[in-house]
């Protein structure tokens, strides 16, 4: 059984193990068994390697000491799994000196694996697709399409969408958003709120093989392994030129 099926087979249920971290943040039963599945795989697959898990605190001081390790987030959008939206993900990547070198991204309610990386190229197959689709970032267009999460639209995050003119506003959950932009269906994700590592590294991977980019807002790549695990606010984008500050008022 794969870790999308397990999901899905607990997101059926009537009860789905709801608990509550040391954050306040939500944990289901699919995020605990998307965590295991994961790390028995990947440590089948790379014994060298360690794996840094959202859902395993003790793993995460481990970021900052290798040079390569696995960094995961089983099951992104916990709340979108708990609303029964569908907008939830499955986040696997390899980090190399700080940055994602390959990310795989499941979208389990519509059988639907991404991956790729810088170099790489970046692709997407479904449970009816015989050769896998190549992924192309696109010119933003005129209005500019621009992603926003359904959880954190917060007053920033609205003033740079104002500033960068017409656009239309897509709500979205989880690390879908960069993917949609891998996939030419939209041009800009500010996030001006709140990430972990974790939640960014898979996606951007995708994300930056099939053309795009991610930026901090003074134009400099994200880093990876720090002691925190924060990001700073960032932006998501396809083949756009940016400035080399993208701070706001």
């Amino acid at each position: 059984m794969d870790v999308g099926t397990t999901i899905l087979n607990i997101y059926h249920r009537e009860d789905l193990g709801i608990q509550i971290k040391h954050d306040q943040s939500p944990v289901t039963a699919a995020d605990l068994a998307a965590h295991q599945m994961l790390v028995q795989g990947l440590t089948c697959l790379t014994p060298q390697w360690p794996i840094v898990s959202e859902e395993d605190q003790h793993s995460q001081a481990l970021a900052s000491n290798y040079p390569i390790y696995w960094l995961i987030d089983p099951l992104d959008g916990t709340q979108q799994f708990i609303r029964r939206n569908g907008e939830f993900t499955v986040n696997v990547a390899l980090i190399e000196q700080g940055s994602p070198s390959l990310g795989l991204v499941g979208i389990p309610i519509q059988a639907k694996l991404y991956w790729g990386g810088t170099g790489l190229g970046s692709y997407r197959t479904t449970a009816i697709t015989a050769v896998p689709d190549r992924l192309k970032a696109v010119t933003a267009r005129n209005p500019a399409r621009v992603l926003a999460s359904k959880s954190h639209l917060n007053q920033a995050t609205q003033q740079f969408i104002q500033n960068l003119g017409e656009t239309t506003l897509l709500q979205v959950g989880s690390s879908i958003k960069f993917l949609t932009i891998a996939e030419g269906d939209a041009d800009w994700y500010p996030r001006l709120a709140p990430t972990c590592e974790w939640d960014t590294a898979a996606a951007q991977a995708v994300l930056e093989g099939a053309g795009g980019c991610v930026t901090q807002l003074n134009g400099k790549p994200l880093q990876y392994g720090k002691v925190d695990m924060l990001n700073p606010h960032f932006v998501a984008h396809g083949k756009v030129n940016i400035k080399s500050n993208l701070n706001i008022p």
